[in-house]
């Protein structure tokens, strides 16, 4: 299947089951994969026939520096669900959603969930 990839989308939001978490907030990052064919759009070059990533990062923007989830688990599944809501030619996404400091004592790059959702698991969101 063919992907528009969007890595490392840069966002400050509240999420986090401790308290301080939902007040002062942190960087979180956003990976988007959209599965989808993009042999129409490869062949006529026309913005109509794909899905701009600019709109995407629109979309996905207030999802992340909205409401806060205590779980990036929710989070993740509320960008996909969205995505596959409002694009209805998207087949697929994955979503990787990026803590890049959690709040226990680790020297780590992050912690990150990534799900996978589809048209067809549709239901499921």
């Amino acid at each position: 299947m063919d992907k528009i990839i969007l890595s490392k989308v840069e966002f400050y939001g509240y999420h986090g089951v401790f308290p301080e978490e939902n007040k002062l907030g942190q960087r979180f990052y956003v990976d988007v994969e959209l599965r989808m064919p993009l042999d129409k759009p490869g062949r006529s070059d026309r913005m109509e026939d794909s899905v701009s990533y600019a709109e995407v990062y629109e979309l996905i923007k207030p999802i992340v520096e909205g409401k806060p989830f205590k779980l990036i688990e929710a989070l993740a599944e509320a960008i996909a669900s969205a995505l596959l809501h409002h694009y209805t030619v998207i087949n697929e996404v994955m979503i990787r959603v990026t803590k890049a400091h959690p709040p226990f004592d680790v020297h780590c790059q992050g912690v990150a969930v990534e799900i996978t959702r589809s048209r067809q698991g549709e239901g499921r969101l």
